[in-house]
């Protein structure tokens, strides 16, 4: 027990490792501006556009769910002039840039790890390396820098679909006016904490689409090499999303404190 423990110990470690050059890798090519602007777009299409229903359906449940919630008992305590703005802050803070990644790591981390892997299987990766094509060039940089850039887009529309969901049942289901809602975000809100969500979102789109094209990069084994590439790429990337945010956030914090404390 314990040597199979240390054995998925170091496979993580050296997994991070590898993933780790691979993102320096894609970083040099990035900075000398070695980027196919037109791949670049059909990912940013890709991850954005095909993921708005999904993000649509997420955010709009959960700032929905989150009144329903509190509402009642918030409203039982006298309290309903705060409902807006603490489900404002839950949003933008964590929720929606959170659910988010969660979201474009099932549908977006997948099929990157299913495509890339299925070009390994079939051996496309070694005519890249054959025809002098950096693979991290071709394939990885336009999915990264894709995935890092349109997360933050996606968030932004979570968190406004969560509040317009969250508006809906205050105003039907919880009897809190509109007015209400809406000046109890404004007075709580503010702009600092929708960009330290943002913020996180960029490190999270990074993530994603490293572990994508990492586990399609190491695929191997036909047909259910690809289906484990898959499956793993949503785990490892969910996971790290989670462990990431921890230490995301408690940056976010420390920075608001020392740079916006009253």
């Amino acid at each position: 027990m314990i040597n199979f423990l240390l054995d998925e110990i170091k496979a993580m470690i050296k997994g991070l490792g590898e993933m780790t050059l691979m993102l320096a890798s894609g970083f040099s090519f990035l900075i000398r501006g070695q980027v196919n602007l037109k791949d670049l777009v059909n990912q940013m299409s890709s991850i954005g556009v095909d993921s708005l229903f999904m993000v649509s359906i997420t955010g709009l449940s959960t700032g929905m769910v989150l009144v329903v919630q509190m509402g009642n008992q918030m409203m039982k305590m006298g309290a309903e002039s705060y409902v807006g703005g603490i489900v404002a802050l839950a949003l933008s803070r964590e929720l929606a840039p959170n659910l988010t990644a969660i979201v474009v790591a099932g549908r977006i981390g997948s099929a990157m790890a299913a495509e890339i892997g299925t070009m390994a299987v079939t051996e496309q990766i070694d005519a890249l390396h054959t025809l002098a094509v950096s693979p991290i060039k071709y394939l990885f940089v336009p999915r990264v820098l894709a995935t890092a850039l349109m997360l933050p887009i996606l968030t932004i529309f979570s968190n406004a679909i969560g509040l317009a969901g969250g508006a809906f049942v205050s105003v039907m289901q919880v009897n809190i006016s509109l007015v209400t809602f809406k000046e109890s975000i404004l007075s709580t809100l503010l702009v600092r904490d929708i960009i330290g969500g943002l913020a996180k979102t960029v490190i999270f789109g990074i993530i994603i689409g490293t572990v994508g094209c990492y586990k399609g990069f190491k695929t191997y084994g036909g047909a259910e090499g690809v289906g484990k590439s898959t499956t793993s790429s949503v785990v490892l990337a969910i996971m790290l999303i989670l462990v990431a945010n921890y230490f995301l956030s408690v940056l976010v914090v420390n920075v608001n404190e020392t740079f916006f404390a009253q």
